[in-house]
């Protein structure tokens, strides 16, 4: 059985704990063992298990070469509570597994997860402000619309040239929009821009969109320093001073400006010991519980590195401000400590880089229900976001010029004319994003079938044209588009409808000779010489 991505979309940490399931149970080689005087067919040591799984993991896509030894163990413990192992004597239910020499088995069938039922989902996330309905309690006169309409004669009366008839129009002043009315259009074209490029037919599937603020988007976008940092309203929820400092010294280090550094050996690690305690007491991890299989669906775009970083820009925009400043400073102190090589190592046993991923993955992201494979997804994701924090933690620019040019268009004054249902402006802004050169030819193939389609069916059953004409269209025809027309003509007997053979008529001479009747020899006048 070979590996295959798991995309984004509902319940993918399920998808990945059934998939993993079905690999480790077809790659696992089985042998015969001996314990205690005994032997047992089709087992394997418990070493043997975490090997081939370790190597399984590290060569799938959807975790990586920096899954490591310890939690390849943490996730056969969860394999052997879950009754995807048991040990020789049948024996499961416990989270036991030892990196170690004991033997262990599958049982008949490993229990795959069930899918939820996938949640019923509305056409439209949220609504737009409609200023064409007037507001409970609002009277006509209060609303500052200007109507003018103008005909031939009163364009006439201006500028004194005959025109034709002008179709009557109105100049249409909206209201100024409202903060709240403001927020809505962020919140909906956000949700919308994340919903396209998840490639999802609706975000409910994977983010209860009544849960996002919208103020906390609008804050986000704009309440920012010089470096891109979230700046809060709010000074209360800010990180305590001695943890901000604590954070700048390891960044930092050696050079330190607001801290005096002790000069007895292992300072740095008590520091860092500091920073981990006081993130590991959060009760919510910085994404928060909410957002967690949102977050989970955008790791199955990982392989398209652009796509990846557009949907966590939009994702992390979500976050209330508090979160996500503490986000952005963590993130970047653990991408700084581990390209740090005047650090001194933080562990013995483990790389800098690696105890960056271990301490802190938990306090970023985890869901509320303890999950299978929450410390691999974890892991996965926090990884990325080191290596790609500047671009991810910053707001996005083109999403951001869409939002306000849609909120200019909003204001601008509208054109209506009589019995036109839509305004006469320019048409709100659409998204676009830069595509792969195959998925192009794909999409240039598979969204031009139907009009070429058309096109075929037009010429095959027109018949105002020539046979010789229509022969000579279709052939060229085959010869530009021949999948198209392959579909439309499959068989020779199929194109030989369209050209019945007709039966042969004698010539029209050769008739009018034979219906001409016999006539007798007669002599004619001769000359005598």
């Amino acid at each position: 059985m070979e590996p295959r991505l798991v995309g984004p979309g509902p319940y993918r940490a399920t998808r990945l704990w059934n998939e993993i399931i079905e690999l480790f149970r077809a790659g696992m080689p089985l042998r015969k063992h001996r314990c205690r005087f005994k032997s047992y067919e089709r087992c394997f040591k418990a070493s043997e298990a975490v090997d081939c799984l370790h190597e399984l993991l590290g060569s799938n896509q959807n975790f990586g070469p920096e899954v490591t030894r310890n939690q390849t163990v943490k996730l056969l413990k969860k394999f052997l509570k879950n009754h995807v192992i048991e040990d020789i004597k049948g024996r499961w239910g416990k989270e036991d597994f030892q990196d170690d020499g004991h033997l262990y088995r599958f049982p008949p069938s490993s229990p795959l997860k069930p899918y939820p039922k996938k949640p019923s989902c509305g056409k439209e996330v949220i609504k737009f402000p409609d200023w064409n309905e007037m507001e409970a309690g609002t009277s006509q006169e209060h609303i500052p619309v200007k109507s003018v309409t103008m005909n031939s004669e009163l364009w006439y009366k201006r500028h004194s040239i005959a025109i034709g008839e002008v179709p009557a129009c109105k100049l249409v002043f909206r209201r100024e929009l409202t903060q709240a009315n403001i927020e809505e259009i962020w919140k909906s074209m956000t949700l919308s821009r994340l919903q396209k490029v998840l490639g999802l037919d609706c975000l409910d599937e994977v983010l209860d969109t009544k849960l996002v603020n919208s103020k906390h988007i609008v804050q986000n976008a704009y309440n920012v320093n010089k470096q891109g940092i979230v700046t809060l309203e709010d000074k209360s929820k800010e990180l305590p001073h001695w943890i901000l400092s604590a954070m700048k010294c390891l960044a930092n280090w050696p050079s330190c400006s607001d801290l005096k550094q002790p000069a007895y050996s292992g300072f740095e690690r008590d520091v860092f010991k500091t920073i981990v305690d006081y993130f590991g007491q959060m009760k919510e991890p910085l994404l928060t519980f909410h957002f967690f299989d949102v977050f989970v669906s955008v790791l199955g775009l990982l392989q398209k590195h652009s796509k990846a970083v557009e949907a966590l820009q939009i994702t992390c925009l979500l976050l209330p401000p508090e979160n996500r400043k503490r986000l952005q400073l963590l993130v970047r102190m653990m991408a700084r400590v581990s390209f740090n090589k005047d650090l001194p190592p933080l562990s013995e046993s483990v790389r800098t880089r690696t105890l960056m991923v271990q301490a802190f993955s938990r306090c970023i992201l985890c869901s509320k229900d303890e999950m299978d494979l929450d410390e691999l997804l974890a892991a996965k994701l926090v990884s990325f976001l080191m290596d790609n924090y500047q671009e991810i933690l910053s707001v996005p620019s083109t999403l951001k010029s869409s939002i306000e040019e849609h909120v200019v268009h909003l204001q601008r004054v509208q054109i209506k004319y009589a019995g036109a249902d839509t305004d006469a402006t320019f048409p709100a802004p659409s998204f676009c994003h830069q595509v792969s050169t195959d998925e192009f030819e794909y999409q240039r193939a598979t969204g031009s079938q139907e009009p070429l389609a058309a096109l075929l069916e037009e010429i095959a059953m027109n018949k105002e044209i020539s046979v010789k004409d229509k022969k000579k269209k279709l052939k060229q025809f085959q010869k530009s588009y021949p999948e198209v027309y392959r579909v439309r003509f499959p068989t020779p007997e199929t194109e030989a409808v369209l050209f019945p053979e007709k039966t042969k008529q004698k010539s029209p001479i050769l008739m009018w000779a034979l219906k001409k009747p016999f006539q007798p020899f007669h002599r004619t006048r001769s000359f005598r010489m």
